[in-house]
């Protein structure tokens, strides 16, 4: 490998650290300066009978781009150091699995979203396993 190897691997890295920093940021910063405050609003929208639901699932819709970024991440380095089709789909299926989780946990299993994101890490899985 010569030195064009070394600049996409660096590159790969600065990218992938600021992906995963951008997530963090956003993330902390979005708990603490925007959910907690629109959460105590009084006239938030009562789904299913109350706003436990909508507080629910503006949490995990608003982590969910954490975790994207931070699938992203893992992507961009992957793809620097020239993986695998297997490698790829590994990382695709887990940052799908990770959001299935999230929502499923967040929502205690209630918003419809995360058997589909699961399906979607198994077949991302699948078809990348030939």
């Amino acid at each position: 490998m010569g030195d064009g190897a070394g600049a996409v691997s660096a590159a790969a890295i600065v990218g992938a650290t600021l992906a995963v920093a951008i997530g963090i940021a956003h993330s902390y910063l979005g708990e603490r300066y925007i959910l907690i405050r629109l959460f105590r609003r009084e006239n938030l929208p009562h789904l299913f009978g109350s706003d436990w639901f909508t507080r629910r699932t503006l949490r995990f819709a608003w982590h969910l781009t954490t975790i994207a970024w931070l699938g992203f991440a893992v992507l961009i380095v992957l793809l620097a150091q020239g993986a695998s089709v297997r490698a790829l789909g590994a990382g695709i299926a887990g940052t799908f699995a990770a959001t299935a989780f999230v929502t499923a946990i967040t929502t205690r299993g209630r918003h419809f979203a995360w058997p589909v994101f699961a399906v979607i890490a198994i077949a991302a899985w699948y078809a990348t396993r030939a």
